[in-house]
């Protein structure tokens, strides 16, 4: 789950991506990068942070150039305060290659040794965004070896390399005095969409991004989302074009790119995300309606929840209240990798307002409930302000298998509702009910608003995995994988 940017123009392009970057941000916190090109010469600035403490404005004045690309950092295991993990990725031969990827390969090990021991290219860091960088700048060596660069080449390049890697990837790239590229893979699990402007003289700038909310923040118009399988090309004279560069391609987008990931004014396959929410509410609060609880408020656990209770509020008729005064300086705690880090973090992040929970009976209201770590911390807070009983919804399914494409939830051991029961989840979180959404209820949320969509990655709820390569073996070994 980070976040990508790429800008092709005939104009300095350097504040646009640094904000078109910024509106991402909430895609990953953890280190930030940005990387421009001006004909031959390529510039790139990446560390530890947010974008506005990586970029400086002594960076700005050397991030000359009309094409960039940008990446936001969010790390999944291993590695996360490490800055050369840090993206976009550079590699000098053939031409010289800038690329930053969202996702992660689930191939990675065998493709490492391949790119080790066949291809004869060096990868410093244990990141398979690397190795991708590594395996796209072979495909293309191949392509062009004493031979003129095109985009036939560049195509075929990615036709290739769709061939060898494995997993999730959105990616975005440089080819130095060439273009901008970017291709997204054949299940198109991770999202990847692009817009335009037309400029004052007539040319046009293009714009590609994880989130179509960044696009249109920017002044620029959305085209359409980037297909499964489908690679862009934007040349340096800014002629654009596409090719789908596998022969089977067929959409499973992230279902919790929807729940979570995502922010609410983004449209991701023609769903608008806010929408999908709404419709997770109305469903959400069927189910709660079957119960006959004893409810006195409505709590959402802000932020992403906030949507979703307010539905649940309407169809239960129940009183709607923002109990929780949230620290929006304090980040996700989702992405926090240390449960230490995270408890401390929870109530760092929201503060309540004590008398609305005194003798209540409460129903708190969140998008999921993955370690159970932060529904745990909030449950006792709401308890220590006096509330009766604490009910709890999540709007999506119990988070039962490790999501191996992108999402901080990769082992067993961490997810609360693996091989229990709801009663066993109820218990250790401290609730006196808990509820979830069901995977179809789910999955209709957002087939309603787009009825095309007909097939989901949604492989942490129900353990099938569309890329067909994970079994057991690999699961056992994640925890000595080190992720994007």
């Amino acid at each position: 789950m980070c976040g990508i940017i790429g800008i092709s123009s005939q104009y300095e392009i350097k504040y646009t991506l640094t904000s078109a970057l910024r509106s991402l941000q909430h895609r990953g916190q953890q280190a930030a990068g940005v990387a421009t090109m001006n004909n031959n010469f390529m510039h790139l600035k990446k560390d530890l942070g947010l974008v506005k403490e990586v970029i400086s404005a002594y960076d700005m004045t050397y991030l000359q150039g009309s094409m960039g690309i940008g990446h936001v950092r969010y790390p999944t295991t291993g590695s996360a305060n490490d800055p050369e993990q840090a993206q976009p990725f550079y590699v000098n031969s053939p031409f010289g290659i800038m690329i930053a990827h969202n996702g992660n390969l689930t191939n990675a090990e065998s493709l490492r040794e391949d790119v080790l021991r066949k291809n004869h290219r060096h990868v410093r860091t244990k990141s398979d965004s690397e190795i991708l960088t590594n395996v796209f700048a072979f495909e293309l060596e191949q392509q062009t070896t004493h031979q003129k660069l095109n985009n036939e080449k560049i195509f075929n390049a990615i036709a290739s390399l769709n061939h060898r890697i494995s997993g999730a990837y959105a990616v975005v790239g440089l080819i130095a005095d060439y273009g901008l590229i970017a291709f997204r893979d054949p299940f198109g699990i991770r999202p990847l969409i692009y817009g335009q402007k037309t400029e004052s003289d007539g040319s046009v700038t293009y714009i590609i991004s994880s989130e179509s909310s960044a696009i249109e923040i920017n002044g620029f118009k959305v085209i359409r989302d980037v297909l499964p399988g489908e690679a862009l090309i934007i040349t340096k004279d800014g002629v654009l074009e596409t090719k789908i560069c596998h022969p089977n391609p067929k959409l499973y987008i992230c279902i919790f790119e929807y729940v979570y990931l995502a922010r609410p004014d983004s449209i991701i396959e023609n769903v608008t995300v806010q929408l999908a929410r709404r419709n997770m509410g109305k469903y959400l609060a069927q189910q709660i309606k079957l119960l006959n609880l004893d409810i006195d408020i409505v709590v959402p656990v802000p932020d992403t929840s906030r949507t979703i209770a307010i539905e649940v509020s309407d169809a239960l008729q129940k009183p709607y209240r923002e109990s929780f005064v949230k620290n929006h300086f304090t980040g996700r705690t989702f992405m926090l990798t240390n449960p230490v880090e995270r408890q401390i973090a929870v109530r760092n992040k929201l503060n309540p307002v004590a008398i609305d929970f005194k003798d209540k009976n409460v129903l708190l209201v969140d998008d999921s409930i993955v370690r159970g770590t932060t529904s745990k911390e909030i449950i006792s807070i709401v308890r220590d302000c006096g509330a009766k009983k604490v009910y709890i919804a999540s709007a999506a399914p119990e988070v039962k298998f490790p999501n191996v494409y992108g999402i901080d939830m990769p082992t067993h051991n961490e997810l609360i509702a693996y091989k229990r029961t709801n009663d066993e989840i109820c218990s250790i979180i401290g609730a006196d009910k808990v509820i979830f959404q069901t995977l179809e209820d789910l999955k209709q949320s957002i087939t309603d608003i787009n009825p095309d969509i007909t097939s989901f990655d949604a492989s942490c709820f129900d353990g099938k995995y569309v890329t067909g390569d994970i079994d057991e073996k690999y699961l056992d070994g994640i925890f000595s994988v080190e992720w994007n």
